[in-house]
């Protein structure tokens, strides 16, 4: 069980990513961000409660919806705001935008847009780890839409003939863009599929970050001791459209009446809240902290150049100092 400062700190990220996002998609309708925005609205448990079980010296491999993973790891939240506004400041110097961007020196690996393209990639990464005789596992997600992906079969197949240590979370929110899942497998139990590759399989309610943590902690210590990758299925729901230009009008209007009533924030915070863990002090002092980095933080990626042209072609190759 974490202790109160553990809890606290999950609390602090839960609420980071949200309100972040927030300042985020104001931007967006204020036409600031290059580009679309894409949130992890309702299924932030699982971003933090996967990246918190990492070690110093692990590896993370995003998408797009996991903006509290890259917090977790050390990204602060300027540099989401930068990237959004394709500013020279950005991780990226802004050569790409949203969360396209890692730092191998936070353990970080870059996200990948064509789906389920990270899975073999980090296969391959936790195959280098496993030849150096580290104890590091190699984390990534993907949706329930991209299991349906050549990348799924060919990188989990692989990791689990190599035993390498990856620990892959599905993170199952119901919807492929538009596409539900009764429409694109035949079995929507996908821990199930962990028996299919021969590795251990966990499924997890990914809107209660506490067992979200849980499972990953003995995922990773599985992956550790040499018995080969680990899938974990986290239920959730995608609360919002595919992006912000989407409204998700696919989406009966009662399945997202349900899951409103399952929101991971809140759940926490009530969680805390009825256990004693957290008085309204500390929860009012924890809100003020994270209102003020982010109002700082848009201050000054929007303050923050965009990049010269000139700069363009810097970066591509590999340049010598």
């Amino acid at each position: 069980m974490p202790t109160k400062t553990q809890l606290h700190e999950l609390y602090y990220w839960m609420q980071l990513t949200r309100i972040l996002e927030e300042k985020l998609v104001a931007l967006y309708r204020t036409g600031k961000v290059v580009g679309g925005v894409y949130t992890g609205r309702g299924q932030e448990a699982i971003a933090i409660g996967t990246a918190y079980a990492l070690e110093k010296d692990d590896l993370l491999a995003p998408m797009i919806r996991n903006l509290g993973s890259l917090l977790v790891r050390g990204f602060c939240p300027e540099d989401a705001l930068a990237q959004y506004l394709a500013r020279a400041t950005s991780p990226t110097r802004g050569r790409d935008c949203n969360l396209h961007m890692g730092d191998l020196g936070k353990g970080v690996i870059a996200p990948i847009s064509m789906l389920g393209a990270l899975i073999p990639v980090m296969a391959g990464a936790a195959l280098a780890v496993k030849i150096q005789k580290k104890r590091s596992v190699a984390l990534t997600y993907i949706g329930d839409g991209g299991t349906s992906t050549t990348d799924f079969h060919e990188g989990l197949n692989f990791a689990a003939v190599r035993k390498v240590p990856l620990v892959l979370v599905i993170e199952n929110n119901g919807w492929a863009y538009s596409t539900p899942v009764a429409r694109q497998t035949a079995n929507p139990e996908f821990v199930i599929r962990a028996q299919a590759y021969g590795v251990a399989g966990f499924q997890v309610d990914g809107n209660d970050v506490l067992a979200v943590y849980e499972a990953a902690c003995k995922a990773m210590d599985h992956a550790r001791q040499g018995n080969g990758p680990v899938l974990i299925e986290a239920k959730t729901m995608r609360m919002r459209g595919h992006a912000e230009h989407d409204d998700a009008w696919y989406v009966p209007r009662d399945e997202i009446e349900h899951w409103k009533t399952r929101d991971p924030v809140d759940r926490f915070e009530r969680y805390l809240r009825e256990t004693g863990s957290m008085s309204e002090e500390e929860r009012n002092t924890i809100l003020r902290r994270i209102n003020g980095e982010v109002d700082r933080a848009a201050e000054l990626a929007e303050q923050g150049p965009l990049p010269s042209g000139e700069d363009a072609a810097g970066g591509v190759y590999h340049e010598t100092t």
